[in-house]
């Protein structure tokens, strides 16, 4: 099925391919609308399909269709094509205090995943991914996700667009890089904060360094001067809710 193997055809239909129950469930708590739920019935009977949505189709399938459009090698007999969400910056519904996390350019499905579920555990405002490389909703990000896809509000810009959006709003950002920056601990994330995390690989970009309200870093003790960002991310967003009382 397109939807499930190209990007360009999730695109243009403006729809993608949810797996599992609990995913779907998020799904539809999150606001999201199914147009159709595809079901194998000897796995899972149109009695439970039916209670996953009301509204949506119901199509069942055979075991050589499923198989074919399933991507887990475990399986629920149940899949939905859903209706895919604005990521424009303009959309955030922020509160008077936010603290959001940002990722620039993350290229690996399963690191966005990990953010993701990093967020919805910490209670994030809000997930923003600047100059995407990877499709929101590729299956790898859904299913590494384990739902934390529909659970959070994303938003998707250029690292300019972002920038501009955080200094109308007079959201302070703090940027792990390790030019010239201070320890993560000694900053205040008790005002609106946005905490700002690059790739792996080559880090942030100057653009991101220049404009920070502080450069920022999680001092290492061993060989190696980075660690997975998912893992930084998290040590960054649980400093900022400990100081705000979470």
């Amino acid at each position: 099925m397109l939807l499930q193997e190209k990007a360009k055809a999730r695109k243009q239909s403006g729809t993608f391919l949810i797996e599992g129950k609990r995913e779907i469930s998020l799904a539809l708590k999150g606001g999201y609308e199914i147009e159709t739920i595809l079901f194998l019935p000897e796995v899972c009977s149109e009695t439970e399909t039916r209670k996953l949505s009301n509204n949506a189709e119901l199509i069942e399938i055979n075991k050589d269709v499923y198989q074919k459009l399933a991507y887990r090698d475990t399986t629920e007999g149940v899949l939905a094509v859903a209706k895919a969400k604005s990521t424009q910056l303009s959309d955030l519904q922020l509160s008077e205090n936010p603290l959001i996390l940002i990722a620039e350019a993350p290229e690996k499905p399963g690191n966005i995943g990990a953010l993701l579920r990093t967020a919805d555990a910490a209670n994030l405002d809000a997930v923003i991914i600047a100059n995407p490389k990877s499709d929101l909703y590729n299956p790898n990000v859904v299913r590494s996700s384990v739902g934390c896809l529909f659970t959070n509000q994303i938003a998707t810009g250029t690292t300019t667009e972002i920038i501009a959006f955080l200094k109308e709003r007079n959201i302070n950002f703090y940027c792990a890089t390790l030019q010239n920056s201070t320890s993560y601990h000694t900053q205040d994330y008790t005002t609106p904060t946005a905490l700002v995390v690059g790739t792996e690989a080559t880090g942030l970009t100057q653009e991101w360094r220049d404009a920070a309200t502080q450069n920022i870093i999680i001092p290492m003790q061993g060989e190696i001067d980075s660690m997975n960002v998912s893992v930084a991310a998290a040590i960054l967003i649980f400093e900022a809710k400990r100081q705000r009382g979470f």
